[in-house]
């Protein structure tokens, strides 16, 4: 019998297996790919990247980039596989989903047992449920038994171009700033006119309706760009649409980040969208650039179910009612590809702490792995507050002692995290 049951292998799960592997331990790696799938996702493999194929800034002045640079450190799966498959795009890690999703599987091969198919039931012994915001109905029925109500909220996927179908005569390469390679975007500049004609559209055009029971909650870092249209007929050109830092003086302009290696397809970034298939397709080709563009995929709109995690699991991710599961990853309440993984680290860790009789000690608060903890546990936040996901950011860290300028803030988070999560690694001997 394998010491643990790891159930789903998306980014939480599978790094979650690759460090109890690591540790020593015997892991059964359920995933129900490729017998079937959500509609969210097409490829057969493992850890793949649904809404985008960035993992955000790689800079540790940010909060993201801090939490690559720790994961990094601990020999993540995930990064190192992300390092491997990288493509160009500014200070952002992104990379080409295919060979990420490849490498990951590569690298799992011969550490785990695959157990391939949906689980329907949960198995005895101890598991981790990493199954993520898509979980499948069954399995979201077995586990109301023991989390009570679901949590959701609604996550969209922005659309992806083919490259060859792109007007070369109406774009221009470049990185804001010049960042990364300096010309790592292909970018499609609107005049006032174009833009003002794009948001009535996006305003006007016919969206997918949820069911009637289910009151609309989107993720805030994620919204659907009708959404954020609705909430002033500026705010795409100070978001996703923002021209600034691109040597133009077009009025907006829609950055397109390559989706692989070899650059045949592109992604419309910050372009995640619940209008239908129809729509997109026709209000779309009002970018210019775009008239005549051939779609590898349309944008859709999918329900992401976590728990309440602060409410229901144990200082060690374990749930309370049920102490042999952990939770681990989306479902229990983080937000993004990298956060997602960090997860799976920090249950993998509590996990061998569990089957080890050792007590589990979970990175300083002021590091980006332990400000996510102290998300989900709730010790970041007020009492009172409604549980929501997020991404790991800088208001999840304990205040920084003293006052300081708003310039200097992130540089001195970014150097407490640090050091302190160095202090916290080197006794434990943790290295990549």
């Amino acid at each position: 019998m394998s010491d643990v049951t790891v159930i789903g292998a998306g980014l939480a799960g599978s790094e979650c297996a690759h460090q109890l592997a690591r540790l020593g331990h015997r892991v059964r790696l359920c995933e129900q790919k490729p017998e079937k799938k959500s509609p969210a996702h097409k490829l057969d493999g493992p850890a793949e990247l649904v809404c985008s194929n960035s993992l955000r800034s790689d800079n540790v002045e940010s909060a993201i980039g801090l939490l690559h640079a720790e994961l990094r450190k601990v020999g993540s799966l995930i990064l190192g596989a992300a390092d491997q498959c990288r493509v160009p795009a500014g200070d952002a890690l992104a990379v080409d989903r295919v060979e990420f999703s490849n490498a990951v599987r590569a690298s799992l091969a011969s550490r785990v047992e695959w157990v391939g198919g949906e689980v329907t039931a949960l198995p005895e012994g101890l598991t981790v449920i990493a199954t993520g915001p898509l979980t499948s109905d069954a399995l979201t029925g077995e586990l109301s038994k023991h989390v009570g109500e679901k949590l959701y909220f609604y996550d969209a996927i922005a659309p992806i171009v083919s490259a060859d179908s792109i007007d070369p005569t109406r774009s221009f390469a470049a990185s804001r700033y010049g960042k990364g390679g300096g010309d790592d975007y292909l970018n499609l500049p609107l005049t006032k006119d174009e833009y003002a004609r794009f948001v009535a559209e996006l305003k006007a055009g016919q969206k997918v309706t949820p069911h009637a029971f289910e009151e609309p909650k989107y993720f805030e870092g994620c919204l659907p760009i009708e959404v954020m249209a609705e909430r002033g007929e500026q705010t795409l050109a100070y978001g996703p649409m923002k021209p600034v830092g691109l040597g133009t003086d077009a009025h907006a302009v829609v950055q397109l980040r390559k989706e692989d290696k070899a650059g045949t397809a592109y992604n419309l970034v910050g372009f995640q969208t619940r209008l239908t298939w129809g729509e997109q397709k026709r209000i779309f080709a009002l970018i210019p650039g775009l008239a005549n563009a051939d779609w590898v995929r349309m944008g859709q709109i999918h329900r992401n179910t976590f728990i309440d995690a602060p409410r229901l699991l144990s200082a060690d991710l374990s749930l309370k009612a049920e102490p042999r599961l952990f939770f681990a990853g989306q479902i229990s309440g983080v937000e993004g590809y990298v956060e997602s993984a960090a997860c799976g680290y920090l249950v993998a860790l509590s996990v061998h702490a569990r089957l080890t009789g050792a007590t589990f000690d979970p990175p300083p608060a002021t590091t980006a792995m332990g400000a996510l903890y102290r998300h989900v546990t709730g010790e970041a936040h007020p009492a009172g507050y409604r549980y929501q996901p997020t991404n790991v950011v800088f208001a999840l860290f304990p205040p920084l002692e003293g006052r300081h300028k708003k310039a200097e803030r992130r540089t001195l988070y970014s150097k407490r995290a640090q050091r302190d999560f160095e202090a916290w690694a080197a006794p434990k001997g943790i290295a990549a």
